[in-house]
């Protein structure tokens, strides 16, 4: 879908006073009219459907979640994916290394220590006692496998590209209890890394992923009925607590409306995914995701290969209007990448007030020096990315538009967004402003600059030497050194550089039935625990 911002006619009610927030306001309050009216009517079409299923036996035997889409796959080297890992992740499989999401500290798992022996040189010693879904007992070996499977093998595995960057690791087992990791280089945050390695047996396929894997997680697979459902039941011989449920089933639903009826109705337990509009306040809950919101400009190309139009777009934004209007004060405007938590967040860097007037002073002052600034800018957003993104986008383009620039907004679905969000991305497709929503579930900036920061990642278009080497130099320490050198890099990003325009940290809303109890927390998103999850009168089944 395209849209245009209409011409300009000449002065009207809601022309921009200085500030600019007039005319906005205007804008977010008929978009928000518009929306709740579509929320009212799609709410009314939900209450009178029966097409919702049921999402398994309502006998409190069985946890029932309901997820936004199906897992493309339960391979727990893809675990790192949000899709797959909601549902792998520490339910199925376990890592060596969990990492609290509220503290950021790095707790045994199925490792019960570790030590650096030297720079490049890691010690593990491994959990007795501990068996396989199949029986089969765990040993150091199977970790070593597991850890060269996912990083060393031509699997593709998305933890070896996101977590491990290509980094070649040499891995052994020095006998059933202990391994040993060395680095090409000196790699302080490596513990961290392995806990996105979910462990498998050794003899799991190394030439093609698995799609129904054994773990020594807290839950087995019963079974996987494409397109229907994916049940699990409980692994008895667990090592760990018991949990509450025997059994687990999700199902998934594409319409947040549909999800959260699914709570209201009693078909499911847990909902995840729902929209504002969707959320009734006694069924739901509201937690940090680590998501940020951010529209990534293409340096490449004229007029955003212009520091001051970059920088305009900055200033254009008005994130506290776009969040209180659209985003139901479930988001905080954002001045980085990254959300507080994570080793690198720089507190000193607070989102700025809306300036259109430096903004329009800025392209003025492009313009005049030949900088093509009437040449549209498409602004490329994904269907469902976050609720009212549609809104958001044509919010966004107004404000654009208003200081100068020309905004024309392209939705498109995950797979044309993923090209225009991954290398190689579209040639020739002109001056493009992606609105892109960044997670960083692992808690360091390294796992944000090597993405969309450097100047070859694979999620960046353009960077500078300068960038690029500081961030090398970031990567390689640890401690107090390491947090303040990544916030001077997100201070200098914003200043000498401005690759994006950012726009919001996000908060997910989780849809809970009273007949169950979880605390959600900011990795909830990417790995929904299931043994975390108790029935209300609080007894195991």
């Amino acid at each position: 879908m395209m849209s245009s911002a209409p011409a300009a006619t000449g002065p009207r009610p809601g022309e921009p006073d200085r500030t600019g927030r007039a005319p906005l306001r205007e804008f977010l309050r008929h978009a928000v009219v518009l929306t709740t009216v579509a929320a009212t009517l799609s709410g009314c079409a939900v209450a009178n459907s029966d097409s919702t299923g049921d999402a398994g036996a309502a006998d409190g035997a069985t946890l029932r979640v309901v997820l936004t889409q199906e897992p493309p796959t339960l391979e727990p080297c893809e675990s790192s994916l949000t899709s797959t890992g909601v549902v792998v992740r520490s339910n199925i499989s376990e890592p060596l290394i969990e990492r609290d999401p509220t503290s950021g500290a790095l707790r045994p798992l199925l490792s019960t220590g570790w030590r650096q022996s030297s720079p490049t040189t890691w010690t593990f010693t491994t959990r007795p006692g501990v068996r396989f879904h199949d029986g089969r007992p765990f040993t150091a070996e199977d970790a070593a496998f597991s850890i060269d499977r996912a990083v060393n093998s031509d699997l593709a595995c998305n933890v070896d590209g996101y977590v491990f960057e290509g980094r070649d690791l040499s891995v052994r087992a020095d006998d059933a209890n202990s391994l040993t990791i060395t680095t090409a280089e000196p790699d302080p945050i490596l513990p961290l890394r392995l806990s996105f390695v979910e462990i498998v047996p050794r003899g799991t396929s190394t030439e093609a992923k698995v799609r129904e894997p054994v773990g020594t997680g807290p839950y087995s697979i019963a079974d996987w009925q494409t397109g229907v459902s994916i049940s699990l039941h409980r692994n008895d011989d667990y090592w760990g607590p018991r949990p509450a449920f025997p059994a687990a089933r999700y199902v998934w639903r594409g319409e947040s409306s549909v999800r959260a009826a699914m709570i209201t109705k009693g078909e499911a337990d847990i909902a995840t995914g729902l929209d504002p509009e969707d959320a009734d306040q006694d069924d739901s809950v509201a937690y940090p995701n680590n998501e940020t919101t951010a529209l990534r400009l293409d340096g490449r190309e004229a007029p955003l290969d212009d520091i001051r139009v970059r920088t305009a777009i900055g200033l254009a934004i008005d994130r506290q209007g776009i969040t209180d209007a659209l985003l139901d004060g479930l988001a905080q405007p954002a001045a980085q990448l990254v959300p507080e938590g994570v080793v690198g967040f720089n507190p000193a860097m607070t989102a700025p007030p809306p300036d259109p007037e430096t903004a329009r002073r800025l392209v003025a002052e492009a313009a005049a020096d030949g900088v093509p600034v009437d040449r549209p800018i498409t602004l490329i957003a994904r269907n469902a990315q976050f609720p009212r993104v549609s809104e958001t986008a044509e919010a966004l383009q107004y404000q654009l538009n208003q200081v100068g620039l020309r905004v024309r907004i392209q939705m498109a679905d995950t797979a044309e967004h993923l090209q225009y969000q991954l290398r190689p991305m579209p040639v020739d497709a002109g001056p493009v402003a992606l609105l892109i929503m960044h997670g960083n579930q692992a808690g360091d900036a390294a796992f944000t600059t090597s993405q969309y920061l450097i100047s070859d990642g694979p999620q960046s278009n353009f960077g500078t030497p300068e960038l690029d080497e500081r961030i090398a130099r970031a990567d390689g320490l640890s401690g107090q050194a390491r947090q303040d050198a990544f916030a001077a890099i997100f201070a200098v990003e914003r200043d000498a550089v401005a690759q994006y325009a950012y726009l919001a940290h996000m908060r997910g809303l989780l849809g809970i039935a009273k007949t169950v109890r979880y605390a959600p927390n900011s990795a909830t998103g990417d790995e929904l625990r299931l043994a975390a999850v108790t029935p209300a009168d609080g007894q195991v089944r």
